[in-house]
This record gives C-alpha cells, sequence and structure tokens, in this order.
C-alpha cells in the first residue's frame, strides 16, 4: 500500500526475482485464464459447435489488455471470481460474450492456469540452478587438487580437496534438476473434465459424442503445449501434484541449505568466505566483522520452503470425494511462496557461488596442523615393513597422538608428534623420511580424479541440457 500501513510479503520486496513473480502475478493468471477459453471456444467450434471466426478473433484481441476494475467490482458483487471474470471479458468481447466458458466449470480456468504456471515457474528453477551448477564446477575445476580437512562428525578426520567438496554440492543440485525435469515430464492439463470430472457438460453440448469430447481435451492441450490431459479427475487435477512439485522444491531448499551450512562453518574457520562488497557492513556493533549473511538467508529460506512442503501433502489427504474448496486458501500461498522462496534461495546461491574467496594459506595451515595426527597410519605401515609390530606400533602412536594433541589444546600449542615419533625407538625411521610422509597430496586419495570424472561425465551433459547463459545480473540478492 502507498501508505505503508499494510502488509507486503517481503518475498516481494527483498527476496524473489521481478521473473518468478510475474508468473504468480494477476496478469499472468488472469491472461492465462483468457488463453484458456480463446483454446476452448476454437476446439469447440472445430468439432462442430455454433461459434464463429470473428467471435474468436474477438476474444483473442483482449488476451492481454485485462479491465481489472470491472472484474473486480462484479466481484465485489457476486463473490465470485470467474464468473467476475466471464463476466469482464464478455463485456471487452460483447460478440463472443454468450459462449465464452461454454461447457466449463471453474476449475478449467482455475486449475489449468495452475498447471502451467507450474511448468512455468519450474522453466525459471531449472535455469537458475543450472546457473549456481556452472558456479559450482568452475569452482571444482579451479580447485580440483587442492588438499583440505575433511571433517566426519565436524571432526578433522582425513584430507579431500576444495574441488572435491564442491562436486558434493552440485551433484545435490543435480538430483534436484533431474528430480524436478522428471515431474515436468509427467505433468498434464487437468483439460475439460466438468463439474465432478465425467464431462457430462461437454456430453451434452456434443449430443453424446464421446470421440468429440476426447478430442476437445487433445485439441486445448495441444494449443497450451502439453502432452495431453489426466486421464480421470474428479473437479480438480489431483492435489497430489502439487505435493509432487513442493517435494522437489524442499530438495532444493535441502541442498541449498547444505552448501550454505557448510559456508557458515567453513568461513568461521577462515577457510572459504562468501562475496563481500567494498561498503557492506558486517555488524552495526563490530566493524570489524564479515558475517555470512547472504548463507544465512539461504539457511532461513530454506527452512521455510522445507516446512512449507507439507502444506500441499496435508491438502491432498484431505479432498473429499470429487472436490471441496479448502484447498483454496492453503494451495494458493503455498505453492507460490515456495517457488518464490527457491527463487530468491537460487539467486543468493548465484551471487555466493560465482565470488567465492578461498584463503589458501590459511587451508594449507589448518592441513599441516592436523596432517601428523593423519600420517600416523601411513607411519606405522612402512614401520611395519621394516620389521615392527603393528598392534605395538598402533599403541605407541595413540599415545603419542594424544600427548601431542594436549599440548596443541592445553599448552602452546605447537603439535609435536613428528619429534615424538622420530624419538622414540619403536619406529626404526629417521625423522626425515617421517617428515617425507606429510605431503598433503599423498592424503587426498582420487579426489582431484574424481572431479575430472564427475564434471565430465554427470554435471557437463547436465549444464549443456539447461544453462541458457549467465543471469547473475538479473538478482536481487
Amino acid at each position: 500500500m502507498s501508505d505503508r500501513t499494510g502488509y507486503i510479503s517481503p518475498l516481494s520486496t527483498r527476496y524473489a526475482s521481478a521473473e518468478m513473480q510475474r508468473v504468480f502475478s494477476e496478469s499472468f493468471k488472469f491472461s492465462t485464464w483468457r488463453r484458456l477459453w480463446v483454446a476452448l471456444a476454437r476446439a469447440e467450434k472445430t468439432l462442430g459447435l455454433d461459434i464463429t471466426d470473428e467471435q474468436i478473433a474477438e476474444l483473442e484481441s483482449h488476451i492481454d489488455d485485462i479491465n481489472f476494475e470491472v472484474a473486480e467490482a462484479r466481484e465485489r458483487e457476486v463473490r465470485h471470481d470467474v464468473m467476475s471474470h466471464v463476466y469482464a471479458y464478455g463485456q471487452q468481447c460483447p460478440k463472443a460474450a454468450g459462449i465464452i466458458h461454454l461447457g466449463a466449470t471453474s476449475c478449467y480456468v482455475g486449475d489449468n492456469t495452475d498447471v502451467i504456471i507450474l511448468r512455468e515457474a519450474s522453466g525459471i528453477i531449472l535455469k537458475k540452478a543450472a546457473q549456481v551448477l556452472k558456479n559450482l564446477c568452475d569452482f571444482a575445476q579451479k580447485y580440483r587438487s587442492m588438499p583440505c580437512l575433511a571433517y566426519t562428525h565436524l571432526q578433522p578426520a582425513q584430507l579431500t580437496t576444495v574441488g572435491k567438496r564442491a562436486t558434493l554440492w552440485a551433484y545435490e543440485l543435480i538430483q534436484d534438476m533431474e528430480n524436478l525435469q522428471f515431474q515436468l515430464s509427467r505433468l498434464k492439463l487437468l483439460g475439460s473434465k466438468g463439474t465432478t470430472g465425467t464431462q457430462a457438460s461437454f456430453m451434452e453440448l456434443f449430443g453424446g459424442d464421446e470421440e468429440k469430447v476426447r478430442r476437445l481435451e487433445a485439441l486445448i492441450a495441444e494449443e497450451m503445449g502439453f502432452s495431453g490431459c489426466v486421464p480421470v479427475s474428479g473437479q480438480t487435477y489431483s492435489r497430489k501434484v502439487d505435493a509432487y512439485f513442493l517435494s522437489v522444491l524442499s530438495g532444493f531448499a535441502q541442498s541449498a541449505g547444505k552448501f550454505a551450512n557448510d559456508l557458515r562453518i567453513l568461513q568461521s574457520f577462515e577457510e572459504l568466505e562468501e562475496p563481500f562488497e567494498k561498503n557492506q557492513i558486517g555488524s552495526s556493533a563490530m566493524p570489524y566483522k564479515r558475517n555470512p549473511m547472504r548463507s544465512e538467508r539461504i539457511c532461513a529460506l530454506s527452512r521455510y520452503v522445507i516446512a512449507d512442503s507439507l502444506n500441499p501433502a496435508l491438502t491432498a489427504s484431505t479432498q473429499w470425494f470429487e472436490r471441496t474448496l479448502d484447498d483454496s486458501a492453503n494451495k494458493r500461498i503455498s505453492v507460490s511462496e515456495a517457488f518464490l522462496a527457491v527463487d530468491a534461495m537460487l539467486n543468493i546461491y548465484i551471487n555466493i557461488s560465482g565470488g567465492l574467496v578461498v584463503n589458501e594459506r590459511v587451508i594449507s595451515r589448518r592441513v599441516m596442523d592436523k596432517l601428523p595426527f593423519m600420517a600416523t597410519e601411513n607411519i606405522m605401515m612402512e614401520c611395519v615393513k621394516r620389521g615392527g609390530n603393528r598392534q605395538t606400533l598402533h599403541e605407541a602412536l595413540r599415545v603419542h597422538s594424544h600427548a601431542a594433541a594436549r599440548r596443541v589444546k592445553q599448552q602452546d600449542g605447537v603439535n609435536d608428534l613428528i619429534d615424538r615419533i622420530a624419538q622414540d625407538e619403536l619406529f626404526p625411521m629417521t625423522r626425515e623420511e617421517i617428515v617425507s610422509h606429510l605431503d598433503p597430496a599423498a592424503y587426498t586419495g582420487r579426489s582431484a580424479g574424481q572431479v575430472e570424472e564427475f564434471l565430465q561425465n554427470t554435471a557437463r551433459p547436465v549444464i549443456e541440457k539447461y544453462y541458457a547463459g549467465d543471469v547473475s545480473a538479473e538478482l536481487k540478492v
């Protein structure tokens, strides 16, 4: 509201892109209603009903110049949104007014439009996810061989590489994209099913000719760009469709949240950082701080989407027989906001993944601080080759490791494990030989090779399929 006294969703003002908001706008919704009415009239004319080319041309000429004020005034009077827009459309198209919505029920425009919106919004998600994927893969390629600490239980375990870790984020995103594409491949229009899904009104219009009623749906689906309509339904398409799509969106939220949580921890370790603009303020109280606020925003939105994904599942389970209306208010909020929130997350994910800061010296220092502990197994195996007893050596290494750890944590912070091993006569190796086992690259396994294989065999085909050029300039972050 212009006087700033009304609620406005932050998804619109702060987070979601104009592109995604357009798909869920009144303009897109009601112009799609009109395209569906045109498709219905054209199909009915093709199949022999008394509808003229002049009437269809009149309808086509007013698809986008919607007289919202007339529709809104009419709805205040009759309390029915579809009939209000039928009336408003008829005011602009007086010659075609009598054939608008012929034989249809409200869900003909309402549900078919919602299916079209699912398709359009999903296309935006795939495009932006492809940008994130490309950013992550470029990053993985660049840092495929850089050793870093790997963690289990958030405790240093072995080494991996910075690039290999990025492939974990990328692969989860690929799974989400493939899942969304699968749902899109199965998506069909509701079609022209009538009040309870029996198509009785259309059977009446076409004098009981079932073949014409079947062809009617095929013609509508073709005009709207779908392979077909659902085979059976009540008045609405199954609300499980919404549940399927929001489950996929929950997957995107999980993946983005995982990435953002990992990055928040890595930024705390000072290994990686999200982008930080020249004039950005990290804290109102502490001028030196560089808080990971974008990653935190992803995490916040992620939790919202994951929780929101329960809404259509609950709605689907409570639809009575051929239809009930308790789905409507929930559906129009939960579905739109899930897409808007995932769009917002991907906008931020694009920004972060395209500008990650890698603090190589910090990463190297942290690796070398822990590497002596990780090298103990290799040192033990070499000593066994030279005649040592594996169990005895293992116990000695356990004692030396814990003593060195205590010194690091509780005394002067110096890791003297290598010196302790070199001075122990149980280990038939010189200090130089022991130190030779402290090359980080020797402890990253197949990390670099796995990155190359993943990029070539798994990621590149997905990027080539969905990447449509850099969308970074379009973002609201």
